[in-house]
């Protein structure tokens, strides 16, 4: 029985002879003599012309003349050896054919659609970048199926400029280009950094929650048993979370975190993110609501600073500082100027009018953890990381907020770091959150003595920035832990009033709501925020 088999040149400047010839009238001629329109070549004079090409045999088994076979799909590829060398090949010109651009050519085959182009669904659907002539022309390509079935050299010829190899897309780029179906879709898709966020969308109303407890001068907080919201949307730790201090708008609360953003929610009716906000290119290690209860200060791991607007999401002032900031506290009566200290031996006091840095408080520490000003807002204190054996006189310094000058230096004497301070609301002392996993109690007063009968302590802090706060009434402190739990105690006798299994990461921010008794809101390392009622 013979046969005739179709090569393949793997040459891309080789080509087969061509089925046909075209005439000066743009009409393609097969072997047999018939006469095709131009509109007919890419499609089924592809397969007629394979046919009468020779590239079905004459003795084939099926000689029905009726019957319509698709050919092969690939032609002497499977067998490597039955391919001839290319000694015993010669390059052929190919003919130069132009078909006019008004009638588009029909859909291949071997494709259930065509992409515009005549491109394969695989490079359509990818969409990569057309390389180069000169990159088709290597003898490594391996033509795809449609050109494999191209009987004539007109196609061939065009697909050589369109059709290549999908070129690899890493991993990193496929999920940059692919939308987040949990982010909420290209809608939700995460900004540039630095873009002005849009307003927030703020109720003017109070809410009614809040309502009923707003001229109430006595608040009795109790203990929290039930979960009332869980907060998901940060994509790190979340570092800590404040409620707005002006008691009409204190249903939103501010949460700070890792993954370079702070957000906004409204945690006490619906319990939704209202605004995200992407302006550092760094961690956000730490964020204020400014007294007035309508901008956010905010400092981070990138050495900038931002105060937003929320009615208009402009920013009101930005600063560039020369440490990594770790704690950021306003004035309680000059609203215009806040402290900055973070990584570096100083801290620093800027004004928000001029944008620059009007005082500084310098000391010989490395790193400023915590920065608490006391009642008469004529001194503040720092908490260092310093717990070397002579670092009794550099723990926690009290100084004076005009002078710059140290008040006293001696306040603390073991050898623990203080990661957070707070400040009881209604007797003269603040309490200071230790390494050695216990509340120590001090005098807001000076000397600043610590109380040796006092002391809280049940909880873990290895090391993290576990947060501590007293409740509106004074009568509860309450205080995160590594393993997760968050921790009350009796201010008057020291006792554990309650504890709660509250994350399964560590828990580094806890803070009672200004007007609502009993509700508390805690964060956590593993990013996600819990209001308690």
């Amino acid at each position: 029985m013979a046969s005739l088999v179709a090569y393949e040149d793997s040459d891309s400047e080789a080509e087969t002879e061509p089925a046909g010839t075209v005439n000066a009238g743009g009409q393609m001629k097969d072997a047999t003599g018939v006469r095709r329109p131009p509109g007919q070549v890419c499609a089924s004079g592809t397969v007629d012309a394979m046919r009468e090409g020779s590239l079905f045999t004459e003795n084939s088994p099926s000689k029905d003349s009726g019957e319509r076979r698709l050919p092969l799909a690939q032609f002497c590829r499977s067998d490597p050896g039955s391919c001839p060398s290319q000694r015993l090949q010669w390059p052929m010109k190919e003919p130069e054919v132009t078909f006019p651009s008004s009638e588009p050519p029909r859909p291949s085959l071997w494709m259930s659609q065509a992409p515009a182009g005549n491109v394969p669904l695989s490079a359509a659907c990818l969409k990569p970048v057309k390389p180069s002539r000169d990159s088709l022309r290597s003898p490594f390509h391996a033509p795809n199926q449609s050109e494999s079935t191209a009987g004539n050299a007109s196609c061939f010829q065009r697909k050589r400029s369109e059709d290549c190899v999908v070129p690899y897309i890493p991993k990193r780029l496929r999920q940059m280009q692919v939308p987040d179906p949990e982010a909420g879709g290209g809608k939700d898709a995460e900004p540039a950094v630095g873009c002005a966020p849009a307003p927030l969308s703020v109720s003017p109303a109070v809410s009614e929650l809040i309502q009923p407890y707003l001229n109430s001068q006595y608040r009795e907080t109790k203990v929290p048993r039930k979960v009332l919201f869980h907060l998901r949307g940060h994509g790190g730790p979340v570092n800590s979370i404040q409620w707005c201090p002006v008691f009409s708008k204190s249903h939103m609360l501010l949460s700070t975190s890792m993954d370079k953003t702070f957000k906004v929610w409204n945690a006490v009716d619906s319990g939704r993110c209202l605004q995200t906000y992407f302006l550092h290119s760094e961690a956000v290690r730490a964020a204020r609501w400014s007294p007035c209860g309508q901008r956010i200060l905010s400092g981070g791991f990138d050495f900038s600073l931002h105060l937003t607007d929320l009615e208009t999401g402009t920013q009101v002032f930005s600063g560039q500082s020369d440490f990594r900031i770790t704690t950021l506290k306003f004035h309680p009566k000059d609203h215009n100027t806040f402290l900055c200290g973070g990584f570096s031996s100083e801290i620093k006091a800027w004004d928000i009018r001029t944008g620059k840095v009007v005082r500084s408080y310098k000391a010989t520490i490395q790193q400023t953890l915590d920065i608490l000003f006391l009642q008469e807002a004529s001194e503040f204190l720092s908490s260092t990381d310093a717990s070397t054996r002579d670092s009794a006189d550099r723990t926690i310094i009290a100084w004076d907020f005009r002078s710059s000058a140290k008040i006293s230096n001696q306040i603390f004497h073991e050898r623990y770091t203080c990661p957070s301070l707070a400040l009881h609301p209604r007797e003269p002392v603040f309490l200071a959150q230790t390494n050695g996993n216990y509340l120590a109690l001090f005098s807001a007063v000076w000397p600043y003595r610590m109380s040796r009968r006092r002391r809280y302590e049940g909880h873990k802090v290895e090391g993290y920035a576990v947060g501590c706060e007293c409740s509106p009434c004074g009568d509860l402190l309450v205080t995160g832990s590594a393993d997760g739990r968050v921790l009350m105690f009796s201010f008057r006798t020291a006792s554990r009033a309650c504890t709660l299994q509250a994350h399964t990461q560590a828990c580094l921010g806890t803070t009672y709501h200004p007007v609502l008794p009993s509700v508390l809101g805690t964060c956590s390392w593993g990013g996600d925020i819990k209001i308690w009622h």
